[in-house]
């Protein structure tokens, strides 16, 4: 056995095969260490016995996914963060850091590319979050990442905030792919009980409200980590994640709730619309809190990645971790440090997009590396079907692209269409988008008040102003009408009634007891989703092509020219074809 540069630990055969054992981990246990050793010296037996023996690369990986919520993206402690991180800061010496990783700017938007590969405005999950009153979420035609690794034997769990729909059965998480489910339906429930949204309950397990007390953020390590003990060991097992840290409002462990009382907020401003807030807003300095928080999260990854070495799986697992957005930079709403980007939460400047993110699969990846090109958070489910070999089960194009070869061979894959992100958060009307490659980047800002629209462009150079400092937008006029109409033509295939920015309840609306009873039983409703008030499907064909730049009456009718109502025009023209073909073949019949 010998070491590499790094430290990390490399058997040798007499065949020329190779192993990588996993680094030293700070949050190891003693347990840990001794499954470690036990574990060097069957690989080592193994390796004497020749190629005979089948080696661990052969068996399905198995596949963690970790979302934290509004994480800046300087608070973690290889980036010289004062918070302490260890569990991350292995695994970015263990793995690979996704250096350019895109979410969108808020959160449910991020969690729909995620679990399907697709683009949030062709799901209608663009604009804003799913709020407690929306009764739509995402459609649910749509296939789920879960569902895909179900079909191919594994097991699967999510422990944390789903926020991806509430109002029926079918969009629960035990209808999307999980076998189990603990955590909450809905965004800022608490990290302490009582676990609620407006004052009704969320706290349940597999649809059955449950009252176990204790921190939000250990509950759910705790709960994930009980739950691989106990997984049937002859499967693998895909697991979700998204903890509600360092979601506000903040309330750290108490017993590391001063912890950092030490720290002061120094934050440079974020050059954004989030400073004029912060101005007018709370001025109280919420990093102690939020530090704590952040602290008390990673504990909790460390408590999941110490229960992958305990049972010895921990090699062949592929441990994914990002944020949801950037950190939030209106002051009195967390303490999150986006810097040296521009911006936060709900803006489309690097700040509220481009995030903190790790992958780590000791038996693929080469520990201490680094991915260059962009990765969006719609490319996830692509990329890892390609890395655990699992058969894509859904109808619907994916929009993301299969990173593997990039992240497991350096081989640069090309993307051939702008990323675009977009946000109405918090003010319905007041939107922010992107359209970017890997060399440009156009932020747009658009006001829609009663009579008049107003819009602003600003072009960066990205791959020379990563800082977003300098606006070329008055000197490359061309390009910005460019990458403008692609944001146009991109926000026409929102549905009409998709998901927006309305933070304030219907009139009359009121909350549940228990959102645990919310979810309406599937066997209560129609067979077929709605569609609309058009008459027939003839009509609803023409409304969508009258709708034209105002949003899609055909859900997911595919990419076209929109300007003209094209894909309800080529898809009225299909049907009256078929409608001839029939006649003419009735009339052939009756001659």
């Amino acid at each position: 056995m010998v070491s590499n540069q790094s430290g990390q630990a490399i058997l040798h055969s007499d065949d020329g095969r190779t192993i990588r054992l996993p680094h030293s981990k700070q949050h190891i246990t003693k347990k840990g260490s001794d499954v470690l050793k036990t574990r060097l010296t069957f690989l080592a037996g193994a390796l004497a016995l020749g190629p005979a023996v089948t080696m661990a690369q052969t068996t399905p990986p198995n596949v963690v996914i970790i979302v934290a919520d509004d994480l800046g993206f300087a608070d973690v402690g290889y980036k010289g963060s004062p918070i302490e991180t260890p569990a991350l800061d292995s695994l970015a010496a263990e793995g690979i850091e996704l250096s350019k990783f895109y979410s969108t700017p808020i959160c449910s938007p991020t969690r729909a590319a995620l679990m399907t590969g697709r683009d949030p405005m062709r799901l209608g999950v663009a604009y804003g979050v799913i709020l407690p009153w929306d009764s739509g979420g995402v459609h649910t035609d749509e296939h789920f990442m879960p569902q895909s690794f179900q079909a191919a034997g594994y097991q699967t769990a999510m422990m944390g905030k789903w926020h991806l729909g509430h109002s029926q059965q079918a969009m629960h998480p035990n209808s999307r792919g999980f076998d189990e489910f603990y955590g909450h339906l809905h965004t800022e429930v608490g990290f302490y009980p009582p676990f609620s949204n407006l004052g009704g309950k969320d706290f349940q397990r597999n649809g059955v409200s449950i009252n176990d007390e204790g921190y939000a953020t250990y509950l759910a390590a705790d709960a994930a980590s009980q739950w691989i003990e106990d997984r049937d060991k002859d499967k693998p097992f895909f697991l979700y994640m998204p903890f509600l840290a360092p979601h506000t409002p903040l309330v750290p462990p108490v017993e590391i709730a001063d912890k950092y009382a030490h720290l002061t907020d120094d934050r440079p401003l974020a050059r954004s619309p989030s400073d004029k807030m912060r101005r007018k807003g709370n001025n109280s300095n919420e990093l102690p809190k939020y530090a704590a928080v952040v602290d008390a999260m990673d504990q909790a990854i460390g408590r999941i990645l110490t229960t992958l070495e305990q049972q010895a799986v921990d090699d062949n697992t592929i441990v994914l971790f990002f944020s949801d957005n950037g950190a939030s930079r209106v002051q009195g709403q967390g303490g999150g440090d986006n810097s040296p980007l521009r911006g936060g939460k709900a803006e489309v400047y690097e700040g509220g997009i481009r995030v903190v993110s790790l992958m780590r699969w000791p038996e693929k990846i080469q520990a201490g590396s680094q991915l260059p090109q962009a990765m969006s958070v719609m490319d996830v489910f692509p990329t890892l079907l390609s890395a655990t070999g699992v058969t894509y089960q859904g109808e619907k194009v994916m929009d993301g692209l299969d990173l593997w070869p990039a992240i497991s061979q350096g081989n640069a894959v090309e993307r051939e269409e702008y990323l675009k992100f977009g946000s109405e958060i918090p003010i319905k009307g007041s939107y922010s988008f992107t359209a970017f490659d890997d060399q440009w980047k156009l932020v747009q800002w658009v006001e829609q008040d009663l009579y008049e629209i107003t819009v602003v462009n600003e072009l960066f150079k990205i791959d020379e102003d990563p800082n977003e400092y300098q606006d070329l937008a008055a000197e490359h006029p061309e390009r910005v009408a460019e990458m403008a109409a692609a944001i146009k033509d991109w926000r026409t295939l929102h549905p009409a009634n998709g998901i927006r920015g309305n933070v304030v309840a219907p009139p009359g609306w009121h909350a549940p007891k228990d959102w645990a009873d919310f979810p309406r039983p599937t066997d209560t409703l129609q067979a077929q989703p709605a569609h609309s008030m058009a008459p027939s499907l003839p009509s609803q064909y023409f409304l969508d092509m009258r709708y034209g730049e105002r949003g899609r009456l055909l859900y997911d009718c595919g990419k076209a020219s929109w300007q003209d109502g094209n894909c309800g025009q080529q898809r009225l023209q299909l049907l009256l074809q078929r409608r001839q073909a029939q006649q003419s073949a009735a009339g052939a019949k009756g001659e």
